[in-house]
């Protein structure tokens, strides 16, 4: 007879996240400072240390409020939703911060890594690549699973911003605006290895509510304002901020639009699906950040925000069951249409406009390294999904049986349903 309750993580978790922590205080005790300005103008320091704040705070505000948020959709899952998201989210920043230091250029001082503003941010944008990849096996695995899973992702995504800047000597706000595309294919790819046959068709607990449909929108709208702040922290040309910020804003309003008609178009009953909703109208935000540092013209940021989110909700209403029954791919939140599909529409569009300005040469020069860019990270998110798959499919680490997918009752305690004897 199959056990009753799920499989205790008592000697997994508290060990791991002990030892990791232990790595983490040891790695920053010898290598880590505080960014120290030799010449110190009050003035400008003030102004600086407030719009660079406020950028970290907006980001901040997406990484533990916006996705938490929007990982309680699922009826059963609210306390994992947010609860694992924090947990990701703060282990993986640490780790960026370290990996950035050790391996991207511009960061080393004298051997030592030192911490600002504009690295914490790169530190968070590093994570929401981590929780992107997380939404992909959202509730089908355990706290020790994610926590590994989003530390060999963050490795492979600075990793992989390593070869962009090195080898092809990329721009760092695009290599770092690839997160999209790397993380929602590296999720993919890790879902489909540990694809489990009890969720097929649907599984009995992997449904929604009003209750936490709301709590779930209130993840989108925190998502959906500080967007353009999350593709602007970066960079620094004030022209191009604006320019950036402008474009983010219209380019979501349009996603927001589309998402609602194309949800009621594509329904049976002629009705808005909130789930799709949710999702769908960050689409712009994501297609916008990857190319816009071509996008100078209103009119074609709100395109781009038109087209991604029409991709996105018809993506969202047909092809994520086609992926589960011709591939056994489950994605639950399917960040394959949420941010694989917005992305590369992205990256597509940052390639018709770039050749549509420059001259021949100019153009032809820029295609190949592009193409490159794209192809290099899709390799990288592919390969290292996979073999990440596959070491979390190792029976070690003790994932829930299929009837506890979905469920809090596995990993949380409800004192309320406890049986009085």
């Amino acid at each position: 007879m199959a056990p009753q309750y799920a499989p205790s993580l008592r000697s997994r978790l508290p060990l791991v996240a002990f030892l990791l922590e232990t790595i983490f205080i040891l790695l920053f005790f010898f290598f880590v400072k505080i960014e120290q300005r030799e010449q110190i103008d009050r003035e400008s320091d003030s102004k600086l240390f407030i719009s660079s704040y406020a950028e970290f705070q907006d980001t901040h505000v997406m990484i533990f409020m916006g996705f938490g948020f929007l990982a309680t959709f699922l009826l059963r899952y609210g306390f994992s939703g947010s609860g694992f998201n924090m947990l990701l989210a703060a282990m993986a920043i640490q780790w960026a911060v370290l990996m950035n230091g050790f391996l991207l250029p511009q960061r080393h001082h004298r051997k030592e890594i030192h911490i600002s503003m504009k690295s914490m941010i790169e530190a968070e944008l590093c994570a929401a690549s981590a929780l992107v990849a997380m939404g992909a096996v959202h509730g089908k695995t355990n706290p020790v699973q994610l926590l590994l899973m989003a530390l060999v992702e963050v490795t492979g995504f600075v990793v992989n911003q390593w070869i962009l800047r090195t080898l092809f000597l990329a721009d760092p706000v695009y290599s770092i605006m690839l997160l999209h595309v790397f993380g929602a294919l590296f999720g993919v790819m890790v879902s489909w290895v540990l694809h489990r046959e009890g969720i097929i068709p649907v599984h009995e607990k992997e449904k929604t509510d009003r209750k936490t449909g709301v709590l779930a929108m209130f993840g989108t709208l925190f998502l959906w304002m500080f967007w353009p702040s999350f593709n602007s922290a970066l960079v620094r040309d004030l022209k191009l901020k604006l320019t950036v910020i402008y474009g983010t804003y219209l380019s979501l309003a349009v996603s927001v639009v589309m998402a609602m008609s194309v949800s009621m178009l594509t329904s049976a009953k002629g009705k808005m699906n909130m789930v799709h909703v949710q999702s769908s109208a960050l689409s712009g935000g994501v297609a916008i950040g990857v190319a816009m540092t071509a996008v100078q013209m209103p009119w074609i940021a709100m395109t781009i925000g038109f087209c991604a989110a029409l991709l996105s909700s018809l993506g969202f209403r047909y092809m994520k069951n086609h992926m589960l029954l011709a591939f056994e791919c489950h994605d639950t939140c399917s960040v394959l249409n949420v941010h694989a599909v917005p992305g590369i529409l992205g990256w597509f569009a940052l390639l018709f406009l770039r050749l549509a300005s420059d001259e021949s040469t100019v153009a032809v020069q820029f295609a190949v390294f592009h193409i490159c860019v794209l192809l290099i990270t899709v390799c990288m998110s592919l390969v290292m999904g996979t073999a990440t798959g596959l070491f979390l499919k190792w029976s070690i680490w003790r994932p829930q049986q299929d009837r506890k997918c979905f469920d809090d009752q596995a990993f949380w305690e409800f004192p309320n349903l406890a049986v009085k004897k």
